[in-house]
């Protein structure tokens, strides 16, 4: 094998590569990226035997080949090379081992035959739709933040797709929670996405696609799904992944249908407000949330560092009440609303609010009080 690629395409594959490649692997393969010289490209291929991250990539082809190598350590050499350099990549060469040359930089890296390189795609997935990027950017935007991080509760450990019937209209839903709030967010069905009955995508998963959508240029995105598996087709990047296998909870039943209460504030002026007050609030991380008519009062105090209260004008008709909230959770929840307004929906102070963007019914949210 024997190629030469611009640093900078190589680089770039190399940054996909690496994030798929667990730092400590009792597997020594499993720490290395499968690279195949063939007629129209490179491959570059890693995997952690749940997600799977392939990338073809254009290179001057002198000798077609395999190997696999190191896959961080590849990726913090290129990454300190010089920039519109070329790389030279020679398997094997007089030590059997990767080189790794440009200009006056050459390195030697061991490696690990192909033959012992575990491969989790391959089959067809039979459910197969496109989103537009922007919208799946979107999408895993206003969910990722509430997918939990508890290992324990595995089920939850990712973003649920799958498509329902809002009366007449046909949706994708996708939905998110850490058991003490949820996201949960519409996008119209796509073509082929109707059969979609529920899927669990691992958050690593989720959060490597959202990093490669950044990255390409392409303006839909294909997405496959089995039983147990999910694959994103990104021009050149194909990810495969694993699906969680468990049974996603009855999510509908904490979004509340009876929040008579009904509180109209700026999304900016509350997120600053909290913003503040969290300075203060940082050790406990609970705010309390005053809401009386025409105003929304945050406050929060901490026998060790002091008090802090911040006031903003809001529309609110119903009797006053007071509900706590962890201050992180609500910020979230601000950042991902995109409208000038929000609105709060409030039964009790012991009970969830559910809220959403005024201008935008396709997201709403729900969290749950805490003590203060």
């Amino acid at each position: 094998m024997k190629f030469v690629i611009e640093r900078a395409v190589l680089l770039k594959t190399l940054s996909h590569i690496q994030s798929i490649v667990e730092k400590r692997n009792t597997i020594p393969v499993l720490s290395n990226v499968r690279i195949e010289a063939m007629g129209d490209g490179i491959s570059f291929k890693a995997t952690d035997m749940d997600t799977e991250i392939t990338e073809i990539v254009d290179a001057k082809i002198a000798e077609t080949g395999a190997t696999t190598a190191p896959a961080h350590m590849m990726y913090d050499i290129v990454r300190k090379l010089s920039d519109g350099a070329e790389v030279e990549i020679v398997f094997p060469d007089e030590k059997g081992q990767l080189s790794i040359a440009s200009g006056r930089s050459k390195f030697a890296l061991s490696t690990i035959g192909v033959e012992d390189f575990p491969v989790i795609s391959g089959e067809k997935l039979p459910i197969v739709f496109n989103i537009a990027r922007e919208e799946l950017k979107d999408i895993i935007d206003r969910t990722q933040f509430a997918v939990s991080t508890e290992e324990t509760r595995y089920n939850l450990n990712g973003i649920y797709l799958h498509a329902k019937n809002e009366g007449t209209t046909k949706v994708l839903r996708v939905v998110a929670t850490d058991g003490h709030r949820l996201a949960c967010v519409e996008t119209p069905l796509a073509e082929g996405a109707e059969k979609v009955s529920g899927i669990i995508i691992p958050r690593k998963t989720v959060a490597e696609v959202r990093k490669l959508l950044d990255d390409t240029k392409a303006e839909n995105i294909e997405i496959s799904v089995s039983d147990n598996k999910v694959r994103f087709v990104l021009e050149e990047v194909i990810l495969t992944s694993k699906l969680i296998d468990g049974t996603y909870p009855d999510y509908e039943r904490v979004i509340p249908t009876d929040t008579d209460k009904l509180l109209e504030v700026s999304v900016k002026g509350l997120a600053n407000a909290v913003d503040r007050v969290s300075v203060v609030a940082e050790r406990t991380r609970a705010v309390k949330m005053i809401v009386e008519k025409g105003k929304v009062i945050i406050t929060t105090t901490s026998p060790d560092l002091g008090s802090a209260l911040e006031e903003v004008d809001a529309k609110y008709d119903s009797e006053s009440l007071e509900i706590g909230y962890n201050f992180r959770y609500l910020l979230d929840i601000l950042t991902e609303i995109k409208g000038e307004n929000a609105q709060f929906g409030f039964s009790d102070v012991s009970s969830p609010s559910v809220i959403h963007d005024i201008s935008d019914t396709s997201a709403i949210y729900v969290l749950m009080p805490m003590r203060v």
